[in-house]
């Protein structure tokens, strides 16, 4: 009961499910209400959820995802975690902390939530939009990473034992390690496709499969020395590959925050909230330099590749905050002896600020660059050949409609059109969208229809309509009124012409009318009237036959 009064008040203020974990994790432990009783059987139930965790990270790992990650990715992430580590570590040392404490806990402050950030993405309708790609590719960077430092980890702890006398070598640990990888190179070639597609035909079977594979692999990895950690998510790259991949995760999903719940009571359970009081002026330091100093090194790449300051801005605020793999880090820490329960309040409380903020910064994301825009030249090129900004128009090209969003609607009014004689243009902010309209022999062009810069550089003048198809984000923090936006931005840019909106239902279409818009579409009722006056021999069909429409690309 606790768990869900304190999830629906994260939820009344839009906080990922994370921070309401952390929160009844403290609640429960014994420095609030002392609820925490059944101490084995959390800590099992813990486990189980780490091993599950790693195992989704591990069922997104796929080759071909991997290999097309680019160079700004990988660079843009390497070069996040280098310079979050060392001045990490240095501003630990500034604060009295131990070289070993300020390494984990600088360490620590590289990893990201890719949880969080997809979700965040994902409601924004942003996940497939240029600085969308590049932050989920240098995410997955980062998760690269977690993985090397948790076996580092392990290789250490191992090591420890050993001098001891206790444990197994490492050359023995490091012989299991390639076992288990060759053990899942072979799953993966001989049986993971047909064994899925058989498991397939009964999906409870196949989840009941999966959460056995990850179980077996954790237990497996822990006891061979590499830790449940990496057991698990060797567990999920045994089935990155097959087609079933995002059933399992999504089908799992749920059990996964169940079960992490158990991790952060668990981790509520040992820690003591004065603690936390102790570490405030440190986690209050650590915090801003997550929140400012990560997306300014990002930018900073992204500028210097060649990115536009808008991008590198946007990718940029992905990395202002910490994961719960952070968390996870540093209770190993903890469970080695190289540091104590202080280092991890430290942590928590350093997650539990740049969680909390970040999800407002990234939400207000477009709004936060309006007002820090004539600051962020110093982060841009001259030219910015790494945007696809080839094929981009002039302003004086002659175009009669510009089309923004395209989407399937949006592609069959371009595509109708041009039939017709008309000059069309079409705009989007994800580059496969645009890559798909040219090769359907139609000019498109690279951009944000928030962006005021690359609005006033569009061919306005000569146009007669401006059509938006741009999907109406959900209700609530998430909201961006791009469609409001892009009128005001292109009345302002001289646009003389009339304004189409699509929109969903009765009550946006009177929004967009009270903006300024002349028309509003709605595909849903305006399917209907054409297809009811067909059926009543009122209007004839028209025979144009025009090729199919693909879906829109969606990233895995």
């Amino acid at each position: 009961m606790l768990a869900a009064v304190v999830g629906f008040i994260g939820i009344v203020l839009r906080q990922p499910l994370i921070v309401s974990f952390i929160a009844v994790g403290l609640l429960a432990g014994p420095s609030a209400f002392g609820l925490v009783q059944s101490a084995e059987q959390i800590d099992l139930l813990s486990e189980l959820g780490i091993a599950l965790l790693l195992f989704l990270v591990g069922i997104k790992l796929d080759v071909k995802l991997i290999r097309s990650l680019g160079t700004v990715s990988l660079l843009t992430g390497l070069g996040q975690v280098l310079f979050t580590s060392i001045f990490g570590y240095l501003i630990g040392l500034a604060l009295g902390l131990g070289h070993v404490t300020s390494l984990y806990v600088a360490v620590a402050l590289t990893f990201s939530s890719t949880i969080i950030i997809v979700k965040l993405l994902s409601d924004k309708r942003e996940i497939d939009s240029l600085h969308g790609q590049i932050a989920l590719g240098f995410l997955i960077v980062q998760d690269l990473v977690v993985v090397l430092a948790m076996i580092v980890l392990s290789a250490i702890g191992i090591g420890a034992s050993e001098a001891h006398g206790e444990g197994q070598s490492i050359p023995m640990v490091l012989l299991s390690g390639g076992a288990m990888v060759a053990l899942v190179i072979l799953f993966v070639r001989y049986l993971a496709d047909p064994l899925t597609r058989r498991l397939a035909q009964a999906p409870e079977l196949m989840m009941i499969f999966a959460i056995a594979q990850a179980a077996i692999f954790a237990a497996v990895g822990e006891l061979v020395g590499l830790g449940k950690e990496v057991g698990g998510l060797l567990a999920g790259v045994s089935l990155a590959s097959t087609p079933y991949r995002e059933t399992i995760a999504a089908r799992l999903a749920p059990l996964r925050d169940f079960l992490l719940l158990f991790f952060f009571i668990a981790l509520g359970a040992g820690l003591d909230l004065s603690l936390l009081g102790t570490h405030v002026t440190g986690a209050l330091v650590f915090s801003v330099f997550v929140l400012i100093g990560n997306p300014l090194i990002v930018l900073t790449i992204m500028g210097t590749m060649g990115y536009r300051k808008r991008t590198g801005f946007l990718a940029g605020l992905t990395v202002a905050q910490i994961s719960e793999f952070s968390l996870i880090f540093v209770a190993m820490g903890v469970s080695l002896g190289h540091v104590t329960q202080d280092a991890l309040g430290l942590v928590t409380l350093v997650g539990l600020v740049t969680i909390a903020a970040s999800t407002y910064m990234i939400t207000y994301s477009h709004h936060l660059y309006d007002r820090l825009e004539p600051l962020l030249g110093l982060f841009e090129r001259k030219e910015t050949p790494r945007e696809p900004h080839d094929g981009a128009p002039q302003a004086n090209a002659g175009y009669d409609i510009l089309i923004f969003g395209l989407g399937r609607f949006g592609t069959a009014i371009g595509m109708r059109l041009k039939n017709r004689g008309f000059r069309i243009l079409g705009i989007d902010f994800n580059p496969a969208a645009v890559q798909r309209w040219r090769e359907l022999g139609l000019d498109a062009a690279f951009g944000d229809a928030g962006d005021p810069e690359f609005v006033s550089e569009l061919p306005l003048v000569s146009a007669k309509w401006l059509v938006s198809t741009v999907p109406v984000h959900l209700p609530g923090l998430n909201a961006e009124d791009v469609q409001r936006t892009l009128i005001q931005l292109s009345r302002l840019s001289g646009f003389t012409g009339r304004v189409a909106v699509a929109a969903r239902g009765d009550g946006e279409g009177q929004d967009f009318s009270n903006a300024g818009a002349d028309l509003i579409l709605e595909p849903f009722q305006d399917a209907a009237d054409r297809a009811v006056d067909i059926l009543c021999g009122q209007e004839e069909r028209e025979r144009t036959r025009f090729p199919a429409i693909p879906e829109e690309p969606i990233l895995n």
